[in-house]
């Protein structure tokens, strides 16, 4: 059974929810449920299975994670919920967003396990217990292998962007990892799509699961839409026409392959804007402070991929651009579905060559009006200005393993002859590294002023990330 679930919007009080989960929600500015909460929550807490499409934004996370909150005995200290997310990056933020949701409650551990990471800490760390562990199939795969970690009291399973793993090749080892779950736990599948491969998974690991759709149509309202037709030779001068002539504060570009993403990030470097490319090949450290970067305002636009841009979570995009359509009509409504949210609006600007017209009328097929096609003539483009992005990112040679908090460098950029407060940006803390992001103007002082002192006594390099 499908359900269409129309946009309306229910208090979270007419849930079945402890009044601390209720208070804490309040708390953490959630008053009303999107459409996907709404209709999934009841299901979640039954609790039945549940098969969900939602595009991104659409409030999932909470969805899920408060469902998965409910059903947790936290004097039972055993994995009682696995989270499986396609990228390291978006098994960060629902990790992160589980904390928030789980501090009405003491003592809740959630863990993440992804790879890139050593593995001898989290090794530790799950000798010491974890009721939620969220991670990537690869590194939960490896430590079933090694014993490290077990499912045999797990209660809920969630597969997270469930089509973006399939395509990403993580279908055997879902399945291993499923093989070491109970047969009576509650599996909740959540997919931008509804393709072939996430209907034969879902009758394969579910039993009976209530399919769920919300609408996935954007408003024109929260999104202008505007088409190019360019030659393909033109892609790239028409893209930094794009940029020169909406300015947009914050961009991601999507490419349909890595080889074109860097030499998009390359090109538009060369032409005075700081982008930064973000694609499956990057080391993980470097990926990390791609997106750092673009998320603390200090990189403007981020060239993509559509695999390596799963499970962002950027407030406040201005801007989406398509350098190339995407061959799928539900990946270009996700795509363009980064901006425009929570009530802003959003830019989405596309090139197409003549030869994709086929894409361009699937696209429209899917969409509530007509397309706009634009002229590039119609562009103007100002010489003068100057593409700088307002903040710039200092990176600090120690981190969460050295005791480092952002308290301690906010202290030590504002401390005597410091920097002002109010010029001091994002913090991120990694185990062995630090990020922070201050105002262009006073950068190189902050540098200076940074590297002179010390944090929390001690002395670590600083540089400045270009």
């Amino acid at each position: 059974m499908t359900l269409q679930v129309p946009v309306t919007t229910t208090d979270f009080s007419s849930l079945p929810l402890k009044p601390a989960m209720l208070a804490n929600l309040k708390t953490l500015g959630y008053r009303e449920m999107t459409p996907i909460q709404a209709a999934s929550l009841p299901v979640i807490l039954k609790p039945q299975d549940l098969i969900a499409q939602a595009k991104t934004g659409s409030g999932k996370t909470a969805a899920f994670g408060i469902g998965l909150l409910a059903r947790l005995n936290v004097r039972h200290f055993q994995v009682q919920a696995l989270v499986l997310c396609p990228t390291r990056e978006l098994a960060d933020q629902v990790g992160k967003e589980i904390r928030r949701l789980a501090r009405f409650t003491h003592n809740v551990k959630v863990l993440t396990l992804c790879g890139g990471m050593p593995l001898g800490p989290q090794i530790g760390s799950l000798e010491h217990g974890a009721h939620i562990v969220v991670g990537t199939p690869g590194r939960i795969m490896e430590h079933l292998r090694k014993g490290t970690l077990s499912l045999s009291s797990l209660k809920t399973l969630v597969l997270d962007e469930a089509d973006r793993m399939l395509d990403m090749g993580f279908l055997d080892s879902i399945n291993t990892i499923i093989e070491q779950a109970p047969s009576d736990r509650q599996t909740l599948l959540f997919s931008a799509t509804y393709s072939d491969g996430i209907r034969r998974i879902s009758g394969s690991i579910q039993s009976n699961p209530v399919a769920i759709t919300v609408e996935s149509h954007h408003s024109d309202a929260d999104i202008e839409q505007r088409f190019y037709e360019v030659e393909n030779a033109q892609r790239l001068p028409v893209l930094a026409k794009l940029l020169s002539h909406y300015q947009p504060s914050s961009t991601v570009v999507f490419c349909n392959t890595k080889r074109l993403c860097q030499e998009v990030a390359d090109d538009l470097q060369q032409r005075g804007f700081q982008a930064q490319a973000l694609h499956g090949d990057l080391e993980q450290r470097a990926r990390d402070q791609v997106l750092v970067r673009f998320a603390n305002r200090s990189c403007s636009v981020l060239v993509a991929t559509d695999v390596a841009a799963r499970g962002l979570d950027i407030r406040e995009l201005e801007a989406v651009i398509n350098l190339e359509l995407s061959r799928d009509p539900e990946v270009h409504v996700h795509r363009i579905g980064r901006t425009g949210r929570a009530g802003q609006t959003g830019l989405a600007l596309s090139l197409f060559s003549g030869s994709e017209h086929y894409k361009l009328l699937a696209i429209e097929a899917n969409q509530p009006h007509p397309l706009t096609i634009d002229r590039t003539d119609t562009l103007k483009v100002d010489g003068s200005i100057v593409f700088k992005a307002p903040m710039v990112t200092l990176c600090i040679d120690g981190g969460r393993k050295n005791k480092v908090r952002p308290g301690d460098l906010l202290g030590a950029l504002t401390g005597k002859d410091g920097i002002a407060g109010s010029e001091v940006g994002k913090i991120d803390i990694f185990d062995f590294c630090a990020y922070v992001a201050v105002k262009r103007a006073v950068a190189n002082r902050a540098l200076k002023h940074l590297a002179a002192g010390k944090i929390k006594g001690r002395s670590f390099k600083v540089r400045k990330l270009r």
